[in-house]
């Protein structure tokens, strides 16, 4: 079977779908690639070297109009049209953000595949791109508060004297924001960390941050699939009440809240900004659906009361040469696990297949997209 890899590298984007080393590997399991000219050149892997892994190069028609086609983000109309009818499409798709999109994919009739619809289970891990990106995103989260705030991150000793070091405070502690607690340790800040989801203490610990302990009741995440749910009115006043003021002592704030298919939880408010020092630092990661700071406006940088706010929606592309390897890989362990003694198959008596699955033979076939079309929640 023929996989396409288009190019969708530009001003926010400079990852690609498949990299060389992963051409390879999938040649070996009876895959060809077709790599649109230029796709890997902003991640560092010119077409050369796609060529060498084996990977013949094609223009932008061809690599969509593959029979399996593994993209970064979702096609646009024209792209859609590109599509051969009966192919498959596998990417970040964001089915339920944008079920329109879905909708259009099924007329289309091609079977779309939704990295975010991935189940999270033990199984599907090699395979789960949301958390191989949030780790790309929580690093340079803090590389970034780390060049804006104009501060050390370290506590220093020096004949001028002692620099104290920076305080970070993450909010959110999935997989970005284990990584910038990671990250902001190995970079000497002291760093405190708060999660709705009762597990996270355990996990902020075990980096060496201190946990934040407020009086809200604690979330089970194995009943919400591994993340974290919308708070109750009530409850979600009295957890702004009580952050507050942690928030304000802190020199760098780290957001990496989100809840998929809803609104950005907000955690950050105008008030608290206000509180903050000036000098201090907000990176919001949750700004393309609608952010954790009230403040926060996506791919701007906001300053209140002396406060840097940035919201950027691109971070994972500062490291696109390894955020491409993740995705690649990640993307070549669903095709294996498609891949049976006939080809790829769609099995939805397999949970991981039919998690993934949004589109099916001019179908949606995805219940909460379908719920979404239809006026629903989700």
């Amino acid at each position: 079977m023929q996989i396409g890899v288009p190019n969708q590298s530009g001003p926010a984007e400079r990852r690609v779908a498949i990299t060389p080393d992963v051409t390879t590997r999938l040649a070996k399991q009876d895959f060809s690639v077709v790599v649109e000219s230029g796709a890997g050149m902003a991640a560092g892997f010119p077409d050369p070297l796609f060529e060498e892994a084996g990977a013949a190069i094609a223009d932008a028609r061809v690599a969509w109009g593959a029979e399996l086609v593994v993209c970064l983000s979702g096609p646009t109309d024209d792209q859609i049209g590109f599509l051969r009818r009966g192919g498959i499409l596998l990417g970040l798709l964001e089915p339920l953000d944008k079920p329109q999109r879905m909708e259009a994919l099924a007329s289309a009739g091609v079977t779309a595949l939704a990295f975010e619809t991935l189940p999270r289970t033990t199984r599907a891990q090699p395979m789960d791109v949301l958390s191989s990106q949030a780790t790309a995103a929580g690093y340079q989260a803090v590389l970034v508060a780390a060049t804006e705030q104009g501060k050390f991150f370290p506590m220093l000793t020096t004949a001028a004297g002692t620099i104290r070091p920076t305080k970070a405070l993450v909010l959110g502690a999935g997989v970005a924001g284990l990584q910038a607690i990671a990250t902001a340790k190995r970079l000497g800040a002291i760093v405190s960390a708060y999660d709705v989801r009762a597990a996270a203490a355990e996990q902020v610990e075990s980096l060496g941050a201190r946990f934040v302990h407020l009086e809200i009741e604690q979330q089970d995440e194995t009943k919400t699939g591994g993340y974290a749910r919308e708070l109750e009115a009530d409850a979600q006043q009295r957890l702004l009440m009580q952050l507050g003021e942690h928030v304000a002592r802190h020199d760098v704030v780290i957001s990496t809240a989100a809840i998929p298919g809803q609104r950005a939880p907000m955690l950050i408010t105008r008030d608290m900004v206000e509180h903050m020092a000036p000098g201090s630092v907000i990176v919001d990661l949750a700004a393309t659906t609608g952010g954790n700071c009230e403040l926060s406006k996506a791919d701007e940088t906001v300053t209140h009361n002396g406060v840097t706010i940035l919201a950027p929606t691109d971070l994972v592309s500062g490291v696109a040469t390894h955020a491409s390897q993740m995705y690649a890989r990640n993307a070549a362990a669903v095709l294996v696990h498609l891949l049976q003694e006939d080809g790829v198959v769609i099995d939805f008596e397999d949970e991981i297949t039919a998690g993934l699955c949004i589109t099916h033979e001019g179908r949606l076939v995805n219940e909460r997209v379908k719920s979404m079309l239809e006026g629903g929640s989700g």
